[in-house]
Parts: structure tokens; sequence; C-alpha cells
């Protein structure tokens, strides 16, 4: 029996875990019960486990051959939403919510685990399964790198289900597919004042201001218009009272790019502009700068491996484009330690109502994807293991 017919017969079994996951849905860095119930399941199919970055499970499933390591990874944490799909299996856990789909990654890589367990002799290599912890925070790829999850992997597969594709199809493409994320703080420092005599303070809130205006001039006149960069401010806090002129404003904002060589610039790009235009009002202004996960960008060879393996199952019809997201995933952190590549399975079925965006608390799938998520994943992972290097 073949990888797709396995895959449509635990079908129901795929259905059955997906929704006890969406009922049970944990926090980044408190996954848990999550974790406890992934090694509970890899365990019934005699695959070692290992718990790494506290929350973190890893499967290795060892072929009856010699061979590479493929690493297939999921993450398993879930959002601070306040679920309203009404569903029969919605969130047990108040004010959590599965709304990004982790339930149904979880999902397709414990069916992937299921099917390559029962095709164990035609295995030369090794398999690792990745769960992992906090990815909204964009931390949890990094801490398992840090922990050796990584260590042998000759290359990974990541996969992502996602409200704008078709139920069913696949979007995997070579270069470029999410942004980088990075966070930085402004702290702009002026002059207190009386509201009625302005001109005798430095106010904080005007300088925050320009700032503001000033930083959209990085996108506009100082990169290429054919390099996608944003740059945005998402918070500003500043002041104490109607008629105070305001001595401190503090800014939050958040910059993304696909090229590395545009983010390397951004810190120095953004506090030239902060520091500058403070002084231009008198004023001093400090820049924080965090960089938090890097653009995840798909080896070329990888994702020709993908493709065939998406074509070999369901034909090249199950193939499709998506553009470029702005959006990021912390996997890129994965790509840095081997050849990485990154799909999107669609799950939009209008008849069903499954085509909200991700973090929306009405968010759900079209459950018929999950047979084809775990296929996906499994056959990679044969492709990839025998691949004549």
């Amino acid at each position: 029996m073949q990888v797709k017919e396995l895959a449509a017969k635990i079908q129901p079994e795929l259905v059955e875990l997906r929704r006890y996951f969406h009922q049970h849905p944990e926090p980044s860095w408190e996954e848990v019960n999550t974790a406890n119930r992934i090694a509970e399941e890899l365990a019934k199919l005699g695959i070692s486990v290992e718990r790494k970055a506290k929350t973190g499970v890893v499967g290795t499933l060892k072929g009856t051959r010699p061979g590479r390591t493929v690493a297939l990874r999921a993450d398993i944490d879930a959002l601070s939403i306040k679920e309203e799909t009404g569903l029969p299996f919605a969130s047990q856990n108040e004010g959590y919510m599965h709304a990004c789909g982790h339930d149904a990654h979880i999902t397709c890589l414990l069916g992937a685990a299921k099917i390559l367990s029962q095709l164990k002799d035609e295995i030369a290599g090794t398999v690792k399964f990745i769960f992992q912890p906090a990815e909204e925070l964009a931390q949890g790829a990094k801490k398992l790198v840090e922990e050796g999850a990584m260590d042998g992997v000759d290359g990974i597969f990541g996969l992502h289900v996602w409200g704008d594709l078709p139920a069913g199809k696949i979007s995997v493409d070579p270069g470029p597919r999410m942004a980088s994320a990075d966070m930085f703080v402004i702290t702009v420092e002026g002059k207190g004042g009386h509201g009625s005599a302005p001109h005798q303070g430095v106010d904080a809130v005007v300088v925050a201001s320009a700032i503001v205006m000033n930083l959209q001039t990085i996108v506009s006149r100082e990169i290429s218009p054919l390099e996608p960069v944003v740059v945005s401010i998402g918070k500003i806090v500043a002041g104490d009272r109607f008629n105070i002129i305001a001595s401190k404003a503090v800014l939050d904002g958040t910059s993304r790019c696909f090229n590395p060589e545009i983010r390397k610039n951004l810190p120095d790009i953004i506090r030239r502009i902060a520091e500058n235009t403070a002084a231009t009002f008198r004023a001093k202004a400090k820049v924080e700068y965090q960089f938090g996960c890097g653009a995840t960008i798909n080896d070329e060879h990888l994702t020709e491996i993908a493709k065939g393996s998406v074509k070999k199952l369901y034909g090249e019809e199950a193939l499709a484009p998506m553009p470029l997201l702005t959006g990021s995933e912390d996997f890129s952190f994965y790509a840095e330690k081997a050849p990485a590549t990154f799909a999107f399975l669609g799950i939009c079925n209008p008849e069903k109502g499954t085509c909200f965006p991700q973090h929306h608390s009405h968010y759900t799938i079209d459950e018929d994807a999950l047979q084809v998520g775990a296929a996906v994943y499994a056959q990679f992972a044969l492709d990839f293991l025998a691949e004549k290097k």
C-alpha cells in the first residue's frame, strides 16, 4: 500500500486527533499536555522520543538500512484568542485557541509518523519528527537548534495550513516565501512644560510624530522599489495630561523584509532617522533593535523534491501558486543548519466555512486536507532519503 492510500486509510484517526488538539490549546512554552499526547502517540508507533526545549518533542525513526537524515517539523502552540467558532470541539481552555492551524500541523506530522512507521522497511536512513513549541513567539525553533535537534540533519521540510489556498492544494516554491521579523523600540527624551507655553519645553509627542513620518521614507526613498520592505510603528505611549507638554515618548515597531542584506542595514537606518529627527527638535532619541527571525527562503533543490512528492501523490493540478507573505516563521532558524523548504497546505472550502484568515476567532480548517498534509510530509521524507548522493 502506497503513501496516498495509507493517508486516506488513517483519515478518521487524523480527524479525531486534530479535534483533540483543537479542544486543548496551550500557549507558547506551556504546551505540556500537548507534548505529552504527542510523545504518547509516537511511542505507540515504536518511535523513540526525546523531550527538548522545555515542551518540544523530537521523535526518531530509523530505517532498516543506513542513509541520510531528514527532519519534518510542526509547531504546536496556540494563541491567546477567545474562540467564536461554535464548533462542538471548540477550545475548552478559555481565552486560548488554535487560530493558526497548529493543531492541524501536529496532526499531519503524527499522520506522517503513522505512515512511515508502516514503511520502515523501505527507509534507507533516519526520519526526525520535530514538534516545536513557541513558534508564535519566534523562539522555539532557535531553542531546539541550540539543544541539538538539527544535529546530523541533511535536510528539513515544514508545512503550514493556509486559509487563502483552496483545500488540498499545495504551494511550494523556491526562494523567499516569508519575511524576516524584527522588533525595535525608540525612546524619545524631550522636556516637559505647560501646554499653554510650548516654547518652554521640547514636545516629545511632536518629535515622535515626526519620527513616524520620516521612517516612512525608508521604504519610499532608501530601498529599491523592487524589494518588499515593511517598517511599521504599532504602539506609541506619551504624555500624562491634556495640558502638559510630554517629556517622553516610546514607540514600538517592527521591520520585515526578504533580503538579508537589507535586514542587516535596517537598524542603522532606523537609528539615523530617529536620532537626527529628534536632534532637529532639540530632543534625543535612543533606538533598541532586536533581531527576531530571518526570512524563510526555500532551498531550490529541496523544493524540487517537494514538488515531485506532491505530483507523485496528487498530480500536477495539486500544486498552486501563492504570493510572498510578509508574515514570518521561525522555521528560518532550521534553514541556517541544513537545506530547507517550507510548503503551504490549502484549507479553504467556502461550503464548509473554512476560509478565515490566520489568527481569526472563527478560524477552522477543512479536515479533508489532513490526509493530504500527512501524505506530503511522508512522501517528501521517502523521496529525500531515496535520492542518490
